[in-house]
């Protein structure tokens, strides 16, 4: 009989620890759609859009409380350790990375409505912005993925692409500086621009956080502020 109880709560255990982990894909999918949603609404001028990525911050907000109060039960009633801790730490930090992606989504749609409410002599291309916006989404992707399948290969790759993003940003801010000196009427535009491109900057930051939080899981290490290459063989030993 003891047995039998044991491996109920086993199973329960095993399950609220499941249900936190598919709220965290679930939390993590909301934002992705937000970033999406914004850069849409930013080249095609649809402030409607703009409104639901504002809008839908709430629901982002909702998520990360509900999550931090399920993994508060789980330590105060569970008691877990070893990598079982690891994991309920390494989701409070996951969902507080999240949150802020969400606010960063939130700032690009407010920069459309920013862009589109007044009456502009000419809108700049977005072409450099949207590539800046792939590499933070794809970015966002491999460390949900990474955290769902704990492939630590997939964590090493966002790690490089942050460089990556990093490079586009630095791309656009002198295209910017470059449109504000040769015409004074492009500055309120490109300022509005250059917020948007610093939130796709964060983005790929928190992605790269989440990722790091894999090889904490795994390995049990802090690899935060190291270098690219002992993150690369932090990764990749065994």
């Amino acid at each position: 009989m003891v047995l039998n109880t044991q491996e109920h709560t086993s199973k329960r255990y095993d399950a609220e620890l499941e249900t936190v982990r598919s709220r965290v894909l679930q939390m993590g999918g909301l934002v992705e759609s937000q970033i999406s949603s914004a850069i849409n609404a930013l080249s095609t001028g649809n402030v409607q859009l703009a409104d639901q990525v504002i809008a839908d911050d709430d629901r982002v907000n909702a998520l990360e409380v509900q999550i931090d109060e399920d993994c508060s039960h789980i330590i105060a009633r569970r008691q877990p350790a070893a990598q079982d801790l690891r994991m309920v730490i390494m989701v409070i930090k996951m969902i507080t990375d999240l949150e802020r992606i969400g606010d960063e989504a939130e700032k690009i749609a407010r920069m459309t409505k920013l862009i589109y409410s007044s009456e502009r002599l000419t809108l700049p291309r977005f072409t450099e912005v949207k590539i800046a916006a792939g590499y933070a989404i794809d970015m966002l992707k491999k460390s949900l993925d990474a955290f769902a399948r704990i492939d630590l290969a997939a964590a090493a790759s966002v790690v490089r692409q942050d460089r990556l993003l990093d490079d586009q940003f630095r791309g656009i801010l002198r295209q910017l500086i470059t449109f504000m000196m040769e015409d004074a009427r492009t500055i309120s535009t490109s300022i509005e621009i250059l917020f948007v491109a610093k939130a796709l900057e964060r983005i790929g930051d928190h992605a790269k956080n989440m990722a790091e939080y894999v090889v904490y899981l795994v390995k049990g290490k802090d690899v935060r502020h190291v270098t690219e290459e002992e993150f690369e063989r932090e990764a990749s030993s065994d």
